[in-house]
């Protein structure tokens, strides 16, 4: 890879604004693309992504470009951020138009829809050979671009180039870090989004901080079991992407997802509520694909399945609590710490 690669940001929401950003500001060439021609010249007049990071002022290095191929000729790194349900999508679109030396990361959390194959595997397969590695971590948006200190890890089977992105987004306010278990990496970033819904559903509900603090510790458990029953590393779960990311969107209102589930806790019916978060929401679609995970290896993960019920309108918020509250006594670990119960 160059000394001083080019990067090109994939998706100019509010995350794909927040890295490119970052990078642009570490010195690091930077294009940002987004499929919104006006809102990018927008963003290159203005210096500022009045959408989703109005307070945030942009660095003048920053360069954007709307047209794809454009955005990626050249590139060194392409790193792509956009929602889990467009990500096979963006792949097909980008097969044709990468240089042969392109090396792709993506900040996507979540499953392929309909199949819950990890993202990893959907780059190796339709973007075979190339240096491929996940960016991920307990990182808002809104915190990450206005300087706040923060830290993400970047995981991959390629170590030099896990240590080079990484290197590329460490800065003063964000220490970045890597690793090599891309699938518990990935596992994590998404199953906290479902996780988070049930701990905002409580939170609207005026359950209390102990309600709380207990679905975020057994929730860590269910992300745990199913970590080890797909070939994760526990120590991958129990870091900056697992259980890091998981305390975040758990606790912290910018999360999409918490407030979703505070909506839900308050009565909102969801639709309403997906509409006024007005961003995508990935819990809706992740919760079906943990649930198909959990199916196929045999897991009880009862906080991941109530939420998914009351995602699809199957229980109330009131009654999912209950089901969850009126399950059998037992051990906390009658398995050990990754057994079945």
């Amino acid at each position: 890879m160059a000394e001083n690669p080019m990067l090109t940001v994939l998706g100019a929401g509010s995350w794909g604004t927040a890295l490119a950003a970052l990078t642009a500001r570490n010195g690091v060439p930077t294009r940002l693309w987004g499929r919104d021609r006006t809102a990018l010249a927008a963003m290159a007049t203005s210096r500022c992504n009045q959408r989703y990071l109005p307070d945030i002022e942009l660095p003048a290095e920053l360069a954007y470009e709307s047209d794809l191929a454009s955005a990626v000729r050249g590139a060194d790194i392409v790193l792509i951020v956009v929602p889990s349900h467009a990500f096979a999508a963006m792949l097909a679109e980008l097969a044709p138009l990468l240089d042969a030396h392109t090396a792709i990361a993506w900040a996507t959390k979540g499953f392929e829809p309909g199949t819950g194959r990890f993202l990893h595997e959907l780059v190796a397969e339709q973007l075979p050979g190339r240096a491929a590695a996940v960016v991920t971590g307990p990182s808002f948006a809104k915190e990450v671009a206005a300087g706040l200190p923060s830290a993400v890890t970047v995981h991959s089977d390629d170590a030099v180039f896990a240590q080079q992105l990484a290197s590329l987004l460490h800065a003063p306010n964000l220490r970045a870090y890597s690793g090599s278990d891309m699938l518990g990496a990935e596992l994590g970033g998404a199953m906290k989004n479902v996780l988070a819904v049930a701990t905002g559903i409580a939170d609207g509900m005026q359950l209390g901080l102990n309600a709380r603090a207990g679905l975020i510790t057994r929730g860590m458990n269910e992300m745990l079991r199913l970590g080890v029953a797909l070939g994760a590393r526990p120590e991958t779960l129990i870091g900056l992407s697992g259980l890091g990311d998981l305390v975040l969107t758990c606790t912290g209102d910018l999360s999409r997802n918490r407030r979703l589930g505070l909506a839900l806790g308050h009565g909102v019916a969801i639709d309403e509520a997906v509409r006024q978060i007005g961003q995508v929401v990935e819990s809706i679609l992740t919760a079906d694909e943990v649930a198909r995970l959990a199916d196929k290896h045999g897991l009880d993960l009862p906080i991941s399945a109530g939420v998914r019920a009351v995602l699809h309108g199957e229980v109330t918020p009131v009654d999912g609590l209950k089901a969850l509250m009126a399950r059998e006594q037992k051990p906390e670990y009658p398995h050990g710490l990754f057994g079945t119960a």
